[in-house]
């Protein structure tokens, strides 16, 4: 019997309990790669119900409708053996599993056994761990399958499974198959971060090796569930070298790739469609993904974002400029529309991104004309719609009728947060309302180095549908919109790009900077690696930051980082969604928790010398 295969994987931007839209994707796959005479088909990790429905899989009803749906997808399985994920209940227990059906037949389920539980992982919750070698019979309407440690005899190849986090370990499942495998197919669903993409790649391919065999990799594709990012990476190894890869971060509902292998020879072509250079471009095209996903799947008509003419503000502009670009290169203005559920009444970029982005500039006495001509100078450049307007007026009145009430006049000197706050507050009802009249995203601005420290104001500039760089640092936004401006043709933000990064709420003779009030910006960046993502504590990282700048400030610093740290996580637990792009992040409800009360380090900071 000839063993030539043509194996493909098919990365489904899912949502959670979109039935329709997650069968939809699943078909359309199938009878595409029935058209590429695709053999044997790998789908990502719980495509059938999303991998972000959390507390739902601790429902009964959920469990029972993905088998219903199981039994529909067979149907669709003539002539193409097909893996496919999906929630098990098993003896009272929860499994994450999948399927491997042939030709309208379900010939098993393999059940996962390392479970993801760190990060913004929290599989423990929801499922049970699968007992490596154990296999049991497993009914579904009266027809009994292989369930567990399986693997599959299919037209004279050997397949054995993992999913996603087994292949992350060292006593991974793969390894306690007792017979040799000759393709082993890993359905995922690994969120994006940065980097992660090539380590990803070096791991299936160390997989291949180890194994003696073809690996084949499946991931989820898009902003599933509101937070993490999937990029749809395909990756197919044969014994240690990379012979399939696709194009990631895709706007399309699925992406295909398949490759012949020859199982008998070790024949097989070679397909490697072209990735990222570097993290800029990366960071550009998933946050462009993740916007467009967010909006079509809040069932919204656009994005509105207080245009400051900063650094903050002037990315997330940039951003929708790049979901309109991307979107028009990747499906087409047609395709692009149709997804959006909604007309754009442009012929190009420009005029699109005037249909789906607007701007308002939100002056006071304390602004500056160089904000303004830079926030309607880049409004202009992108297309956007661009409003101005001062609010003066609103802040005046709230600060006069405090004034009566506690019978004392404000000043700089004495209330020099409240007179900064009230400015910031009085801007988020009119945006609000501008949102409301559009049935749009409200797009807040605070970034991840400002979540920190609590360098944002509550109901003020965190106001939002979504944060979308809350993810990232400001370091990171500052080289990054120089990179837009020079790589990708933005001019619009050469002024931006001048600017010193200011809150502009204290008068100008003021001189407000955001690192005169806080410290420099790569110092933050650097003590907040060492505390979130390491968990060192503040006498290391007094230590490690003498080292690096020799500083005598560098106690103050971290006193400053700790103590504000610790006073703000309130704030943290009320900003408006974030997404994740990077190592970690600061959303409590997804990476890192921390208590909203606490000692505040005092004893640790004390220590300090």
């Amino acid at each position: 019997m000839s063993r030539v295969f043509n194996i493909g994987g098919a990365c489904v931007n899912q949502t959670p309990i979109d039935w329709e839209n997650n069968l939809a994707n699943i078909k359309a796959a199938i009878d595409q790669a029935k058209e590429d005479n695709v053999d044997i088909l790998c789908f990502p990790e719980l495509c059938i119900t999303g991998y972000g429905c959390e507390d739902l899989f601790l429902s009964d009803w959920l469990l029972e409708k993905a088998l219903e749906k199981l039994e529909t997808i067979v149907m669709w399985t003539e002539g193409i053996a097909v893996a496919v994920g999906l929630p098990i209940r098993y003896k009272k227990r929860i499994y994450n599993t999948t399927c491997f059906i042939s030709n309208r037949n379900i010939i098993g389920f393999y059940a996962k056994q390392k479970l993801a539980n760190d990060g913004v992982h929290y599989e423990p919750r929801w499922f049970t761990s699968w007992k490596s070698g154990e296999t049991v019979d497993f009914t579904v309407k009266g027809k009994t399958y292989p369930f567990g440690h399986i693997s599959i005899k299919h037209e004279g190849l050997s397949i054995g499974f993992e999913i996603c986090e087994d292949a992350w370990h060292e006593d991974r499942p793969a390894l306690d198959y007792t017979t040799n495998i000759d393709l082993f197919l890993n359905p995922s669903a690994s969120h994006f971060a940065f980097k992660k993409a090539k380590f990803r790649e070096d791991l299936v391919c160390k997989g291949s090796r180890l194994l003696d065999c073809v690996y084949l990799y499946t991931n989820l594709l898009g902003n599933e569930a509101g937070r993490m990012i999937y990029d749809g990476d395909i990756l197919i190894a044969d014994r240690g070298k990379l012979i399939a890869r696709n194009k990631r971060l895709s706007f399309l509902d699925f992406n295909l790739i398949s490759i012949k292998v020859d199982f008998d020879s070790g024949e097989t072509g070679e397909q490697l469609q072209s990735t990222f250079e570097n993290q800029n471009e990366e960071f550009a095209k998933v946050a462009a993904l993740a916007l467009f996903d967010y909006l079509r799947k809040s069932h919204s008509k656009g994005y509105v974002l207080s245009l400051s003419g900063g650094a903050d503000s002037s990315t997330i502009a940039t951003l929708v400029a790049e979901v309109v670009r991307h979107g028009l290169q990747d499906l087409g203005k047609e395709e692009f529309e149709k997804k959006l559920g909604f007309d754009l009444n442009g012929a190009n970029q420009k005029q699109c991104v005037n249909q789906l982005l607007t701007t308002a500039y939100q002056g006071t006495k304390n602004s500056s004309e160089e904000t303004f001509n830079s926030a309607k100078k880049l409004a202009g450049s992108i297309g956007a719609k661009f409003y101005s307007w001062t609010i003066d007026q609103q802040v005046d009145s709230a600060v006069q009728t405090i004034e009566t009430t506690i019978e004392r006049e404000l000043s700089w000197e004495k209330d020099d947060i409240t007179l900064q706050n009230i400015q910031a507050r009085s801007r988020s009802p009119i945006i609000w309302m501008l949102a409301n009249l559009n049935n749009a995203l409200l797009l807040a601005t605070s970034n991840r180095s400002e979540g920190d420290v609590g360098y944002a104001t509550m109901d003020g500039d965190t106001s939002g549908s979504i944060s979308p760089i809350a993810g990232v640092s400001k370091p990171f936004i500052l080289q990054w919109l120089k990179y837009a401006e020079s790589e990708l043709g933005y001019s619009g933000l050469e002024d931006v790009n001048k600017l010193t990064p200011t809150a502009e709420l204290r008068p100008e003779e003021h001189n407000q900077t955001d690192e005169e009030d806080l410290m420099p910006y790569e110092v933050l960046k650097q003590i907040e690696l060492e505390a979130i993502l390491n968990g060192k504590s503040p006498k290391d990282i007094y230590k490690l930051l003498l080292e690096i700048y020799n500083e005598p400030e560098s106690k103050k610093w971290v006193t400053k980082f700790f103590q504000l740290w610790s006073r703000n996580q309130w704030k943290r637990e009320r900003f408006a969604p974030s997404f994740h792009f990077d190592d970690f992040n600061i959303d409590p409800r997804s990476w890192y928790r921390f208590p909203i009360l606490s000692g505040g380090y005092k004893e640790e900071l004390e220590s300090l010398s």
